[in-house]
């Protein structure tokens, strides 16, 4: 009985150690979940296609991860025979197959993208998709965004923004929590402020004023004339020097387009300390030729 059981025991070690080397010969060490390999379009399948990535075995690329949006033709965005990138999403299966996405890698890049034109500031289409009590829901290029009310023009009928497409900036970025704020308003306002040049001469009116400066519409766009920038000498009482509605030329003094804002000044239209307290109509009469001054002064800080 012992030596039936020894062959047994013998015959069961030999498939075993047959079968883990066959298992080798597929598995390829150089293949890991999360690195970008680059591969060819073989076959197409009812629930994918089949990739080769200079493994043993081909890749596959499932039909949902072919693309961010959706798809009908696999072929359209991907030839047969065509190099592309994969993300690898699972690793290597018995038979030595690793799984493969697009629509993964396309996230990643978009992700990056969206840091990078949240550094420069720069604006973007998005459509918006939906609305939720805080805001609407938008498509950023692929990737789900919110605008929320308070950062949106128009504030009231957020229904009637469904499918439209607006203008926005990017707020917040949070690749790891999903997360992509943006800001209707602010790109509106930036782009308001990239028709201005710093040392330009406009006129405007004065739409408010506070403790701190008085507000001037500059035809749809306010700027700040901070009460330290409208006179060298030091201003007691604003609104017994400006009043709503008044007509002023005012000199663009800083501009930031990454947060909307429009600097002005007219003391630095000024012949004097204090003209502007003492005699503002001789300094609005000459603005214009007090202009070149001015802006050399601006822009000597």
């Amino acid at each position: 009985m012992e030596p039936k059981s020894t062959a047994s025991h013998s015959a069961a070690e030999s498939f075993s150690m047959d079968d883990f080397a066959k298992a080798l010969e597929n598995y390829d060490y150089g293949f890991q979940s999360g690195q970008t390999v680059s591969g060819k379009a073989i076959s197409y399948e009812t629930d994918g296609i089949y990739i080769d990535i200079g493994a043993k075995s081909l890749a596959f690329l499932p039909a949902d991860e072919a693309s961010l949006r959706e798809i009908r033709d696999p072929e359209a965005i991907l030839p047969i025979g065509e190099s592309c990138d994969f993300l690898i999403i699972r690793e290597q299966d018995a038979d030595g197959q690793v799984t493969l996405s697009l629509k993964q890698l396309e996230i990643r890049q978009m992700w990056e993208r969206m840091a990078e034109l949240q550094e420069s500031t720069q604006s973007l289409s998005v459509k918006v998709t939906g609305i939720n009590k805080g805001g609407v829901t938008i498509d950023v290029q692929g990737l789900r965004g919110f605008i929320p009310r308070s950062h949106l023009l128009e504030r009231d009928n957020l229904e009637s923004l469904v499918g439209t497409t607006l203008t926005a900036n990017i707020l917040e970025i949070n690749q790891e929590k999903g997360k992509l704020v943006l800001s209707n308003r602010l790109a509106t306002r930036s782009a308001a402020v990239s028709q201005f040049e710093i040392g330009q001469l406009i006129e405007g009116k004065i739409s408010g004023i506070k403790p701190f400066g008085a507000f001037v519409d500059l035809g749809g766009t306010s700027g700040l004339l901070h009460i330290n920038q409208i006179s060298k000498n030091y201003v007691e009482s604003l609104p017994n020097l400006f009043q709503v509605g008044q007509i002023i030329k005012v000199m663009i003094a800083d501009l930031d387009e990454a947060k909307g804002r429009i600097s002005l000044s007219t003391k630095v239209l000024e012949n004097y300390p204090g003209e502007m307290l003492e005699k503002m109509a001789d300094v609005m009469a000459e603005a214009e030729t007090r202009q070149e001054k001015a802006r050399k002064l601006l822009m000597n800080g």
